[in-house]
């Protein structure tokens, strides 16, 4: 077994495990396919020890295994840990698995270059890791997976390419849409102008102030402690905390106070810039493959690019539009969420190196598939998937479409909970997940 370290964190032991893959599944290893590191943590409770196991399949893309200080009292770690081995698998390019970034991408010559090494860092490897690492730890015994947010796209395409691996997979807010890009993306504008017209109808008296700040910064350049200059749309990604149960309301304390006066003049406050940065600095691999997940995602939908879809909706939605007045009230003028917009590749100084590559991966038409609807209406893993009525991020229609076409979906529709309703709500969800799938 690859544990590289053991100790005991507030009584529980902690195993790390590290193993080597190689970049492309597909192909031995070798000069032209070298091999990556892939890390992953497991918790075992007191008296745990021959519990199975659960792999957790975290939110992102780019987003690494949960770092917690107490697992058996913080979020809901402890309801797992009653019941199972808690695996927190840092995807490939997060965390301390060979990650992706500026740095890292620096050692290819040519955006072309580095576009063909991210798109290895998809569903499909993903998988592929998880079940090299489903093998040493666990003895090829299959294991319980729980995929939140962008884990559960992962966990869809488990289903699809190595539903052996799995006992039982649960899904928080993540049954993704087997659509083009751009019907999922129309949507979630949808969604987000709701959640918006939900913010202003609480706090009312923001909607001055975000038009007011977004006027100020078209006209005036105002830079964020790293230094980049804060554009009016990088702004408007503040917009990210609407969908979520746990920083909704911390939004309002953000825009509460955003002014100085310096020598006579109106100013962004430092502690106001602060928090921008706090909610718009991105990590690099979610830009630069957070439409890549959705290309080529079905054998149906090959050979299309994404070619910058939330970019090009935005320009046709109003209340969206990058170039749109805020201080005309005769229009909406929304916030944004999770929408990728060429303006955060100019900015962030994360994803600046990463704007040629991104430029590829949104004309790139040879995508190899991540799920396959055949296999998936043939499942025999039970599923049970907890859809969030409201949720911003990923739809509530096409996820009910998906779990009709995967054989044998449990599903909980509910408005209780926003997109982070399994860590906002303790353990309740992954409670209810469980017993729905054992009912």
């Amino acid at each position: 077994m690859p544990v590289t370290a053991t100790y005991t964190q507030h009584s529980c032991t902690v195993l790390e495990h590290r193993i080597e893959v190689p970049l492309d599944h597909g192909r031995p290893l070798g000069p032209d396919n070298p091999g990556i590191e892939v890390f992953a943590r497991e918790v075992v409770r007191p008296g745990g020890e021959d519990l199975p196991h659960l792999v957790f399949l975290q939110g992102g893309p780019g987003g690494r295994g949960p770092r917690a200080g107490n697992f058996l009292e913080e979020s809901w770690y402890g309801r797992a840990l009653e019941e199972f081995r808690l695996v927190m698998l840092d995807q490939r390019g997060t965390g301390q698995s060979t990650r992706i970034d500026a740095q890292s991408l620096s050692a290819f010559d040519t955006d072309r270059e580095r576009a063909d090494h991210l798109t290895f860092f998809r569903q499909d490897q993903i998988v592929r890791d998880a079940e090299v690492m489903r093998q040493e730890i666990t003895g090829g015994r299959p294991w319980v997976s729980l995929g939140q947010s962008y884990g559960g796209f992962l966990t869809l395409a488990y289903l699809s390419l190595a539903p052996e691996g799995l006992s039982t997979s649960l899904v928080a807010g993540g049954l993704p849409g087997l659509v083009d890009i751009d019907e999922i993306y129309r949507l979630t504008y949808a969604r987000t102008a709701q959640r918006n017209r939900t913010y202003l109808e609480r706090y009312p008296w923001d909607q001055a102030t975000i038009r007011e700040v977004a006027a100020h910064l078209r006209d005036t350049e105002e830079h964020l402690p790293t230094g980049d200059r804060l554009s009016t749309q990088r702004f408007r990604l503040i917009g990210l905390g609407l969908g979520m149960t746990t920083s909704f309301d911390q939004l309002h304390y953000l825009l509460e106070g955003p002014w100085v006066h310096v020598r006579g003049e109106r100013r962004l406050s430092s502690e106001f810039l602060e928090g921008v940065a706090a909610h718009v600095s991105m990590n690099p691999a979610y830009g630069a493959l957070h439409e890549a997940i959705y290309a080529g995602a079905t054998p149906d939908l090959a050979g299309r690019a994404t070619n910058w879809s939330a970019q090009r909706l935005a320009e046709e939605i109003p209340g969206f539009q990058p170039d749109a007045d805020p201080l005309d009230i005769s229009e909406p003028y929304h916030l944004t969420g999770e929408h990728m917009m060429h303006a955060f590749f100019d900015e962030d100084p994360a994803l600046v190196p990463l704007r040629g590559a991104t430029e590829e991966l949104a004309r790139r038409t040879d995508w190899t598939p991540v799920y396959l609807p055949d296999v998936l209406a043939r499942n025999e893993v039970p599923l049970a998937a907890a859809v969030y009525f409201d949720d911003m991020f990923v739809p509530r229609e096409l996820s009910l479409d998906t779990a009709e076409l995967v054989r044998g979906t449990r599903v909980w529709v509910t408005n209780e909970y926003q997109h982070d309703g399994i860590r906002a709500s303790g353990g309740k969800v992954l409670d209810h997940l469980l017993a729905l799938v054992r009912d």
